[in-house]
């Protein structure tokens, strides 16, 4: 067993989904899906420090409230190690937030999987790589991608995943109109859509070929013809403020824009970081967000960068 650590400090990256095919209901009651995550440079930042029991601060970057208590992700993640491995440590959890709260951009996995490879550390588990990601997939389907980082496509309910090769620079801007939304009230939305439409969902929903191709290729227009988000019609009618940002960060020049996820979040894909300053000033100023943020694209996933 490796030797147990007294403090260990590790981050996570939040993500957007450049596609995000939705397709039919299992008997689990869970959607198949099809999507690719990117992972951008906004991260979570997880502190554990041995103690006695459990407990958790944070530290935001961004606005909103996010829960303190068992609901919590990172909370769940240590509670989920201590339960499988039938543990008494305990550990102070401290996070740096940088990911938008309830965005759609998964700021919550990204605690997740910080934390639990945080703690694997700190309490000389030992798991491996493989073994975090299969427990991270218990508390989410992102958690496992935000171990994992960069580009990758994603199947199943999203934890099986399969690495995705990029060149290039991907630059975003991450509007975040302000609000929330609900994930699984924007899936029932979604199934409420396709029924009255007389639509059948997929049994296997696909990914755009010509993505992956952008992606390698390092070409960003191509990217942002293919950039797709099967929730986005249900994002946009529970959320009336999120078509506006849509169309106008795509009147101010942007090569396209979309819902990130469930939303509420609009990632919008420009050409570099002053055209990204440019459609922001335009978007606060029409008072159509809350607040904007530019990140870069296909960052790594969780990363230890301390630990004593």
């Amino acid at each position: 067993m490796p030797p147990a650590r007294r403090r260990v400090v590790v981050r996570a990256p939040g993500k957007i989904n450049l596609s995000l095919g939705v397709g039919a209901v299992d008997d689990r009651g869970y959607h198949a899906l099809a999507t690719v995550f990117q992972a951008v440079d906004l991260y979570e930042t997880i502190s554990a420090t041995r103690a006695d029991g459990m407990s958790l601060e944070v530290h935001s970057e961004v606005p909103g409230e996010m829960p303190l208590d068992e609901s919590n992700l990172a909370l769940r993640a240590a509670e989920l190690l201590r339960t499988e491995f039938d543990l008494r440590d305990g550990a102070a959890l401290h996070i740096h937030k940088q990911v938008p709260i309830a965005g759609g951009m998964g700021g919550g996995s990204a605690d997740a999987a910080a934390t639990l490879v945080a703690l694997d550390r700190l309490w000389g588990l030992g798991l491996g790589s493989d073994g975090l990601r299969q427990l991270g997939s218990r508390l989410g389907a992102d958690v496992p991608f935000a171990m994992l980082g960069h580009t990758a496509l994603g199947r199943g309910n999203g934890a099986d995943l399969t690495t995705v090769l990029t060149h290039g620079e991907w630059t975003w801007l991450l509007a975040v109109p302000g609000g929330h939304l609900s994930t699984p009230e924007v899936f029932r939305r979604f199934d409420e859509i396709a029924a009255s439409g007389g639509r059948t969902p997929a049994t296997q929903p696909t990914i755009d070929e010509r993505q992956l191709q952008a992606l390698s290729g390092g070409n960003v227009e191509l990217l942002a013809d293919t950039l797709h988000n099967d929730l986005q019609a249900a994002a946009f009618a529970l959320h009336p403020g999120l078509e506006p940002v849509v169309e106008a960060a795509e009147q101010h020049g942007a090569l396209a824009a979309l819902v990130s996820g469930s939303g509420p979040t609009v990632a919008v894909l420009v050409e570099g970081e002053a055209q990204a300053r440019s459609i922001a000033a335009g978007l606060m100023s029409e008072a159509l967000v809350e607040s904007c943020l530019v990140a870069r694209g296909s960052a790594p996933g969780a990363s230890v960068l301390e630990e004593e």
